[in-house]
Formats: structure tokens, sequence, C-alpha cells
């Protein structure tokens, strides 16, 4: 006989309490921390494929990624597109760091329609360097991150504003290097710049260069053309789009329901239009004569007809009254 589950929450499937668990969203920071999660598991074989499908993951298709922070020679601003995301990352590994990640303090989350935007004022970029030497860079500033409100919640806009940042070296080594001063000379240097390494930093200024880019080898791509070829359609599509004016809107005619009456109306309706046509065949014709008679010499009344001439436009002929009161047609 088998005995009952010891748990107070357990539902038996087949008991009249039993109902499924809602499902529920995943919180902005749980996904930061899944993509934590899934840069700890790279490893020194990580291929270009790795990355594609880490930004996948992660990020959507049309998501831009902007760093803003201040060098030695003024403020610095770049944003890089979906195509360059997955080599941004690959890029702080190539330059001698074995461990990447984020940490959220006090972040703020505001719901929208389609989107979740989640504030953190207190984030930290946190590096582990092997190479020159083990050092930990910890790489504080704010980051905004934007959520599509679905079921695998992506990375829209990553914008990561850098403020300060600090390089932690070992006591240990420091310890171990006491006595020789080229080698504290040499502990004594930064080995980034405002958290970023220098291959990192080389490739944001190449990408100044391969965002314009990214149309003209697209096309390369697809086509098979030369770069001339590929310059020379990419600029004539921007002067068409720029001189082609914007097609006008098209309102949706409405039809409007005609009433139907009875016979009895029909007829008496039908009866009056052919009186008034009638008294107004009269009336055209009474002032066509007052107006012919009141010009003196020769008075001309057109009269054009819808059958094709011979040079296929319309033939048209107009009847002159002489002084002699004689009619002579005129084509």
């Amino acid at each position: 006989m088998s005995s009952t589950p010891h748990d107070p929450f357990y539902s038996s499937p087949f008991g009249p309490f039993y109902r499924r668990h809602t499902p529920y969203m995943v919180q902005p920071e749980y996904r930061i921390y899944e993509m934590n999660k899934r840069l700890q598991s790279r490893t020194e074989d990580s291929d270009n494929l790795w990355w594609d499908a880490f930004a996948t993951e992660f990020f959507e298709d049309d998501a831009t990624l902007t760093l803003s922070f201040c060098l030695e020679d003024g403020p610095k601003r770049y944003t890089i597109g979906r195509t360059l995301i997955p080599r941004y990352f690959s890029t702080v590994f190539e330059g001698g760091v074995t461990d990447l990640y984020y940490i959220l303090k006090h972040s703020k989350e505001s719901y929208h329609n389609s989107s979740i935007t989640v504030d953190c004022d207190q984030c930290a970029m946190v590096t582990q360097h092997g190479k020159p030497m083990f050092t930990k860079v910890c790489t504080e500033g704010r980051l905004i991150l934007e959520f599509t409100f679905d079921d695998l919640m992506r990375i829209k806009t990553w914008h990561f504003t850098i403020r300060q940042y600090r390089e932690l070296v070992p006591r240990s080594i420091l310890a171990m290097h006491a006595q020789d001063p080229q080698v504290l000379d040499q502990l004594s240097k930064n080995i980034t710049r405002m958290g970023l390494t220098n291959f990192t930093l080389n490739y944001l200024r190449l990408c100044v260069i391969l965002e314009p880019m990214q149309e003209l080898m697209s096309r390369h791509k697809t086509y098979n053309l030369s770069p001339r070829d590929c310059l020379k359609t990419c600029l004539f599509q921007k002067w068409q789009r720029m001189v082609a004016p914007p097609e006008p809107t098209r309102q949706p005619t409405t039809k409007r329901r005609k009433r139907k009456n009875s016979t009895s109306s029909t007829s008496n309706s039908s009866a009056g239009n052919t009186t008034n046509s009638a008294g107004s065949k009269k009336k055209s014709a009474a002032t066509n004569l007052s107006l012919s008679s009141q010009v003196p010499g020769l008075g001309a009344i057109p009269n054009c007809s819808l059958n094709p001439g011979r040079d296929g436009g319309d033939l048209c002929h107009s009847t002159a009254v002489t002084p002699a009161g004689q009619f002579k047609e005129k084509h």
C-alpha cells in the first residue's frame, strides 16, 4: 500500500484540487544571470558559431549595443548593430580576459506595452585577466536595458555608460616581487583603458567603419558583385528614395446604400423626370436661339459627335447661320 506524500502543498493529479501552475514571465535580472552562466561555459575552442548562438539567445535581430565612456582625448560613444555584437564579446576574451560577468544592484524596472526597461545605476562589469598579469578589473557605470515583452525576453537595446574602473592586483603577487623594482613598476601600470582592453577599443573604432558598410557587404555576398558595383547600386537606390515622392494614401471609398422605393413611386418619379427633361430641352433650345439672334453677322452652334474621324480623333462640326438666313456646315 503506497503511502501518501508528506508534502503539505502536494496535490494529487487525481484529486479534486489539482490544477496546473500558471506560467510566469522570467524576471529581466534573471536573464542577465543566465547570460553570465552562458559566458562562463565558454571554452577556448568556442568559435564564431558559438558566439552567434550566444547573441541569438540573448539579443533581438535588430538589437543595438552602445558604450559611452571618456578617454584622455575626450568622450567616446560607440553603437554597433546586431551583426557586430557577437564579435564584440569575443574580443573581450581575446584581450586576455578569462572570465566576464555583470552585477546589477538596485535596478528599476518599467513595463510598457511591448517592452521592459531595466535601469541600473550601480552596474559593475567584472573581468578577470590572466595576461599580461593576474588582475581583476571592476568597471562601474550605468546600464540601461530594453527587453522585448514576450516568452524569449531578448535584449533590444543595451546602453552601458562607464563612470570609473578599478584594477585589483592580489597582495601575494606584490609580496613575491617586493624586491624587484622593475616588476613593481610594471604592476603599477594599468592594463586597460576605462576597463576595456586594447582589443575591444580597436574593434569599436573599426566598427565605426564597418557599420555603414554592412549593406555593401550583404549585397556583395548575395549578388556576387564587385565592390564598385555594390557601391553604385546602393547609392542609386538611396538617390531614388530621396527623389521619389511618397505615395499618397488612398482613402477608402464608402458606398452608400440606395433606398428601394415601391413601383408606384418609381413610375411617378420616371414620369416626372421625363417631363422635366422635355422642359429642360425646350429651355436650352430657346436660350440657344436667343443667343444666336443677339449676335449680328454669323452665329455658330457647335454640334460634336463622338464618332471618331479618320485620324482617330472626335469628329466635330458646327452649323453656321449666314446673314441671308441660310445654314452652312463647317467641319
